[in-house]
């Protein structure tokens, strides 16, 4: 199954084609070298691009290697991404030296940039333990880091893991034991519940029951405070779950993906009855591959970003969004490509119509690669981030991290355009 659905994948697949500003951001240059793993972008109004990304002493996720010391580093472009500044030290994990169980390592960054303010949320993983091993007294930390000038100084790390753990202390299917919010970009929707626009994020759980699934989580204080998507009862992906990202669709309802072992990915959609007060329910979990005209992850199973962007369609100049999924095509984590469809602006979709039917795909490159990440550029770009098995396309376990920029028509194939005139 995983070869026929590797030869599905490269037919599906369009030319690979280098955007503009393809650039080595962090660089992993030999098996040897301190590895890079897992992007994070955020665009500003400006055209400043924020980028992060673990830099892994320990040469593995956080807590698989004892007292592992993993920092994340950050590139600053103010140009769109077409020149960059120095790396720089976000925060320095402590390793064996850490005088707390926090500081030992941070990694899987998610970040944020308020689309009025410019005032950038990053959120991520922290401590001494895996995901794997976590109980409900002891897990991976939930850090929190701020910047108000544009990414050239951060807050030091806030501890906001027990107030989200907290969360699910009554939930039906047992208190968490593990949990991590899922790395890349987190949303900012259109809806101003407060101050800020709400923010969404998914979390990867270990249940108490022992079953892993996925939840949103929302913020309507740019991060200050946290709260659970439609309750902590009903999970958008109630089993078998890995890590997801979201993306708010035309008519405002919230879809969810996630990655999964088998091919494809996992899609799920919070229809909202009151979407101020965030009131609404999660419908059913839908599997998309290749037997659905889906996405297709022949022998892999890696996370990847999803990304909406208003478009006009060339063939009759219909007005539409584009809904974009990046992911490795296979075989296995090879081949990192932009999936891509288009939908109404009106039409209240099902996670069905989500899953089937996706148009085709941008081929970033054809060699080993695996985690991805977008967002929409001032220029009206897309940003796009993903690891890549530039220098040691083989061995080991750190990648190059690649910057690169498209328009809608290279992903595409010239089927779309960017909807200049569309407002939200």
């Amino acid at each position: 199954m995983r070869i026929i659905a590797s030869l599905i994948a490269l037919a599906f697949l369009g030319s690979t084609v280098s955007g503009q500003e393809r650039r080595e951001t962090f660089i992993s240059r030999s098996d040897t070298a301190v590895h890079y793993r897992i992007p994070a972008l955020a665009a500003l109004e400006d055209g400043t691009v924020v980028a992060v990304a673990d830099y892994r002493f320990s040469r593995n996720d956080i807590g698989i290697v004892k007292d592992g010391r993993v920092d994340l580093r950050a590139r600053t472009s103010h140009d769109n991404g077409r020149t960059w500044e120095e790396i720089t030290t976000v925060i320095e994990g402590k390793g064996k030296y850490s005088p707390d169980f926090m500081n030992v390592g941070f990694g899987d960054p998610s970040i944020v940039a308020d689309r009025k303010s410019g005032r950038i949320l990053l959120m991520c993983a922290a401590g001494n333990i895996s995901f794997l091993d976590g109980t409900p007294d002891c897990h991976l930390r939930m850090t929190r880091f701020y910047s108000n000038d544009k990414g050239r100084t951060w807050s030091g790390p806030e501890d906001m893991t027990d107030d989200i753990f907290r969360l699910f202390d009554d939930s039906i299917h047992g208190p968490a034991k593990s949990m991590f919010i899922t790395s890349g970009r987190i949303v900012q929707s259109h809806v101003k519940a407060g101050k800020y626009h709400r923010l969404y994020c998914a979390v990867l759980q270990i249940a108490g029951n022992g079953q892993w699934m996925n939840f949103v989580l929302y913020s309507d204080d740019f991060g200050g405070s946290w709260k659970v998507l439609g309750g902590t009862e009903v999970p958008p992906i109630p089993h078998d779950a890995n890590e997801a990202k979201v993306e708010e669709l035309p008519d405002g309802n919230l879809l969810i993906s996630s990655r999964t072992d088998a091919e494809g990915r996992m899609f799920n959609i919070f229809h909202f009855s009151n979407i101020r007060k965030a009131e609404g329910r999660w419908d059913e979990m839908v599997h998309s591959s290749s037997h659905n005209n889906g996405i297709i992850t022949a022998g892999n199973s890696c996370n990847g970003e999803m990304l909406t962007v208003p478009v006009i369609r060339k063939e009759d100049g219909h007005k539409m969004m584009l809904l974009m999924q990046s992911a490795p095509a296979g075989p296995r984590r090879s081949n990192v490509s932009i999936y891509y469809k288009g939908l109404e602006l009106k039409k209240a979709y099902t996670p069905e119509d989500i899953a089937r039917d996706w148009e085709g795909a941008h081929l970033a490159t054809d060699i080993g690669s695996a985690y991805s990440v977008m967002a929409r550029l001032s220029d009206g770009r897309v940003g796009f981030m993903f690891e890549e098995k530039t220098y040691y396309p083989t061995s080991g376990a750190g990648y190059t991290i690649i910057y690169d920029s498209y328009t809608i028509e290279e992903i595409t194939g010239g089927k779309y355009t960017l909807n200049l005139k569309h407002k939200r």
